[in-house]
């Protein structure tokens, strides 16, 4: 007889449910701990087939710790489980984990990749980086802001010389000096911790981790949540907009990558010339849409096979390596 098992967790419990053939053989409520949770299992002597729970900031944690025990722990995808629970009539922990048992028995769930130690650590520098960006840019406006009512415009100014700008500006006015002077320390400081951040942004790579669990280069699109959603019935059939689904970061950047392969680099790049072709037909964010698609199945294909990749026709070719 197979057996199945279902979390739900928090940070200070986690419920506990197993299921065979449809019904409920044990439940239990214990500590968050991935030691409580092996022993409790071993206790009730019951061999399970899958053990499931939902992805969330604490699940990667977790997910890993029992997983190294020998459990056969399965992450469901936000979406399936939040589809499956909006169906329950009470919503409660006990409910949850009830739920995603019976969800491990039927099949009907989909599974989502969770990311390695190094592709979090990875991560957390990418969600640190985009906190202390905005902390510098909300610096530098409130100082725009301050100086606004004394008639002083800073203007547009590249990022090295604000600094100067603003304390040329400021000679002779000791007063305001005096409260100005402190933030743009703190804005310079906050800048040179941003820019050891920056060299080592690699989104790409923290939201991948393991390149061969893309079957096909050309499912990082759907991954990413890059490709539009169809709606079909008996009377409709259209293409909706994205889905966006997957890592939003990483989503993000290939957006951002695509924009300035559209109006920054050389023409001769062949994805631009691509892009901007379709632009003209369908708008430069359908067109962005799509190179941001393009961009994420060239830069799998890299980190796979070592292919060599050409910049622009007859351009001379180059090894890329595939950690860069």
């Amino acid at each position: 007889m197979d057996f199945y098992a279902g979390l739900d967790v928090s940070r200070e419990a986690t419920n506990i449910c197993v299921v065979d053939d449809g019904k409920v053989v044990r439940e239990a409520k214990l500590d968050t701990d991935p030691d409580a949770i092996e022993l409790l299992l071993a206790e009730w002597g019951i061999r399970l087939k899958r053990v499931g729970l939902e992805a969330f900031s604490f699940s990667a944690w977790l997910f890993t710790a029992v997983a190294e025990k020998g459990l056969p722990m399965i992450c469901i995808e936000n979406r399936h489980a939040k589809a499956s629970m909006n169906a329950m009539l009470k919503k409660t922990a006990r409910n949850d984990a009830k739920d995603n048992a019976q969800m491990m028995r039927t099949g009907l769930f989909r599974a989502v990749h969770v990311k390695s130690e190094s592709a979090q650590t990875l991560l957390a520098l990418l969600v640190a980086r985009k906190a202390m960006l905005g902390k510098v840019l909300d610096m530098e406006n409130m100082i725009r802001g301050l100086l606004r009512p004394f008639g002083f415009k800073v203007g547009e100014i590249s990022v090295g010389r604000f600094d100067a700008r603003v304390r040329d500006l400021l000679a002779g006015k000791k007063e305001l000096e005096a409260i100005v002077a402190p933030l743009l320390d703190a804005r310079s400081a906050m800048r040179q911790q941003l820019a050891k951040l920056h060299r080592v942004a690699l989104t790409f790579r923290a939201a991948v981790d393991d390149p061969p669990r893309f079957k096909k280069s050309t499912n990082l699109g759907a991954g990413f949540g890059l490709t539009p959603r169809p709606y079909q019935t008996d009377q409709t059939d259209r293409i909706g907009n994205i889905s966006k689904c997957g890592d939003e970061l990483t989503r993000a950047m290939l957006y951002e990558a695509a924009i300035a392969i559209l109006t920054r680099i050389p023409k001769t790049f062949k994805l631009r010339l691509w892009g901007v072709r379709l632009a003209r037909k369908k708008g430069l964010m359908r067109a962005a849409t799509a190179v941001a698609r393009a961009f994420a199945v060239l830069l799998h294909k890299i980190w796979t096979s070592g292919a060599t990749f050409q910049f622009g026709a007859g351009g001379k070719r180059g090894r890329v390596a595939a950690a860069t």
